[in-house]
């Protein structure tokens, strides 16, 4: 059982990178050549030549960027598919496709949105490359707190919901969750290396870019896993086919 929900997690993961390379590639891709543009400007104003490219621009938005997505995708799903089989039957009464998709939210909103509000993504030329590895550990840190609170968050939920009811209790943990979060998100020093000349709206469109690539990817794990989990039980407990619709 456990071994076939996680092939599906996998299968439905890799078909999700591929959606968000598709979105990555005519979305995200023009606004790094915009960035790295500018850092070609920058560099040949201060009379440096451009650093040699390990690996050529066309490999890196091409291969390099389908690899990358799709083995991220990949991995998304398979580890999605551990937590549906872990949370299945554990919150509330939902089916296949509501829990499916409210994992994706939550898992969205733990491991992206939320870091990104902190930390958000950055094109190339944005960033002093002294500092790579103190940003990298700052956003390390925000998921692994994001997620913690968050699973927090879903047991202390079902704790207080004999006590509140499940509406109640659902926006009590929420309230702490956001508490809780912007706490550690003022505790965390800010990060703020873009350079003054940098366009704002390659900036924006960026940002915007990589937060959409992440909406694609999700959503496209969350719905269709959930909607592959509900067809596998009705052909297998055909009985059961009113209860799923």
């Amino acid at each position: 059982m456990v071994g076939n929900l996680i092939l599906r997690g996998l299968f439905v993961g890799l078909v999700a990178g591929l959606l968000a390379f598709g979105f990555a590639k005519f979305v995200g891709e023009p606004q790094v050549d915009k960035a790295i543009a500018f850092e070609a400007q920058m560099d040949a104003a201060k009379g440096q030549a451009p650093d040699e490219e390990i690996v050529s621009r066309e490999v890196q938005s091409s291969v390099g960027l389908l690899t990358g997505v799709v083995v991220y995708g990949t991995a998304i799903g398979g580890l999605f598919a551990l937590v549906f089989a872990f949370a299945s039957g554990r919150v509330g009464r939902l089916g296949p496709r509501g829990l499916s998709a409210l994992l994706a939210l939550a898992g969205f909103l733990a491991i992206v949105l939320v870091p990104q509000l902190k930390y958000p993504a950055n094109p190339p030329s944005v960033g002093d490359p002294e500092t790579i590895r103190q940003r990298t550990a700052l956003f390390f840190i925000m998921i692994a707190a994001s997620i913690a609170l968050m699973i927090g968050m879903v047991n202390l939920g079902l704790g207080l919901k004999r006590r509140l009811g499940t509406w109640n209790a659902t926006l009590a943990a929420a309230a702490v969750y956001v508490v809780a979060i912007a706490a550690i998100q003022l505790l965390l020093p800010d990060v703020n290396e873009v350079p003054q000349d940098f366009p704002a709206v390659v900036l924006w469109r960026f940002r915007e870019a990589s937060l959409g690539l992440q909406i694609v990817l999700w959503a496209g794990i969350g719905l269709g896993f959930g909607w592959l989990t509900e067809r596998s039980q009705r052909r297998q407990f055909p009985f059961a086919r009113h209860v799923l619709s």
